[in-house]
């Protein structure tokens, strides 16, 4: 496909048909990457929990990862309907 250049403010932009912009399954961010006198579109996948296990890591390391409520079952709590 062909398109040009267009100024927007101080920059300037392409425009990406909506068809394309499904089919890559873009919808907001991108990630722009230079591979010789290439670049390269991709959608921004955030990945929740992806420093997680770092995290937990760290926690532990620095004895910080105690629970902060009992988490304990008491069978013979007396609340309890059987």
């Amino acid at each position: 496909m062909k398109t040009h250049i267009i100024s927007i403010g101080n920059s300037r932009g392409i425009r990406i048909p909506k068809a394309i912009l499904e089919q890559c399954r873009i919808e907001k961010d991108v990630e722009l990457e230079l591979e010789d006198d290439k670049i390269i579109i991709k959608p921004l996948r955030k990945t929740p929990r992806k420093s997680w296990a770092q995290s937990f890591q760290k926690m532990k390391s620095q004895q910080d990862d105690k629970l902060l409520i009992d988490d304990r079952l008491d069978m013979d709590e007396k609340d309890w309907d059987w």
